[in-house]
């Protein structure tokens, strides 16, 4: 082997040396610090992530912890609360069966419906209270949740949660419940951790009542008045008026009957004119004879017959001077 290769060699063995002197320092470093905490991170968790009852600060309290039913039969740690499971009965209201659950003491719940603006709770803004109703069950025993529920298609929300809180934002109500703010989307939800099952949908926003159409507005086209149907004088034109302009039936002077000044185009659409005493009528040119033209005629032909017999005397007197 040559002097070089030799070297290289030398080389390699002493970086890898230091490499694992580096890693045996490091392993050490950790375990002190594992032990300096007592045990690793993640230790004493439960599988799947629930919190369960234990001995820490506070005093011990017993599960509360129910199960819930919409056929009576199944029983489950929570239903889904929408339009499509939830079936209202003959009475109008939804039905959701409630009990303890195996190793719980007690269990409350409750369920309350909502009015929204909006069908999600990001656009429901705040929400108009509908109904309630609360039940606490021991082990062995079955109660029911029972409230109404806004009309199908309406914006809504319903929520299943545990306690018996009521959140309808009557906070000084007097009525053996505790009270709550109502909710109010986005930013104001108000049942947090206990909630169990929420929907939220709808298609239409049923929080406001509908104004009932107002009275149709005076005047208009749909029957003529009666100053432009009936001329007050059959031998004057009648004014036409602001309805006669919008009653009266299309026609060439329309546009002139609507301006602000009417003309006697605008006149003759609303009324007939009466007959003028020569027999013309309004601004059309008069044609052919009238009372006087037999007078002038007879005139003309006595003049004529004057002036012919003039003409035949003065002729005789030269023919006699001749």
């Amino acid at each position: 082997m040559s002097i070089a290769r030799r070297v290289t060699v030398r080389r390699l063995l002493g970086t890898g040396a230091a490499s694992l002197t580096l890693c045996a320092a490091s392993v050490a470093a950790a375990s002190g610090a594992f032990a300096s905490t007592g045990t690793p991170g993640g230790d004493g968790w439960k599988s799947g992530g629930q919190y369960q009852p234990g001995t820490g600060a506070g005093t011990e309290t017993g599960t509360d912890r129910c199960q819930f039913s919409l056929d009576g039969a199944h029983f489950y740690d929570s239903v889904r609360v929408d339009d499509q499971n939830l079936k209202p009965t003959e009475d109008g209201k939804i039905h959701v069966k409630v009990r303890a659950a195996g190793d719980a003491s007690t269990c409350t719940a409750s369920l309350a419906s909502y009015l929204a603006h909006g069908a999600s709770f990001g656009t429901s803004g705040e929400q108009v209270f509908v109904d309630f109703d609360s039940v606490t069950v021991k082990p062995g025993q079955t109660d029911t949740l029972d409230i109404a529920v806004p009309d199908a298609g309406c914006f809504a929300q319903i929520d299943l949660y545990r306690g018996a809180v009521k959140f309808d934002g009557k906070l000084d109500a007097k009525d053996g419940f505790v009270h709550g703010d109502l909710p109010k989307g986005p930013d104001r939800p108000v049942i947090k951790d206990k909630l169990i099952a929420a929907w939220n949908g709808g298609t239409k926003d049923c929080t406001v009542t509908e104004q009932p159409p107002s009275s149709p507005p005076a005047g208009g086209g749909s029957s003529p008045s009666p100053s432009a149907s009936t001329p007050s004088e059959p031998s004057k034109p009648s004014e036409p008026s602001a309805s006669a302009s919008e009653s009266t039936s299309p026609s060439p002077s329309a546009s002139e009957s609507e301006s602000s000044t009417p003309t006697p185009s605008a006149s003759e659409s609303t009324s007939a004119p009466a007959p003028t005493p020569n027999g013309g009528g309004g601004d059309l040119a008069e044609t052919g004879a009238d009372s006087n033209t037999p007078l002038i005629a007879g005139g003309a032909a006595a003049l004529l017959a004057g002036g012919a017999a003039i003409v035949v005397a003065t002729r005789r007197r030269k023919a006699l001077r001749g």
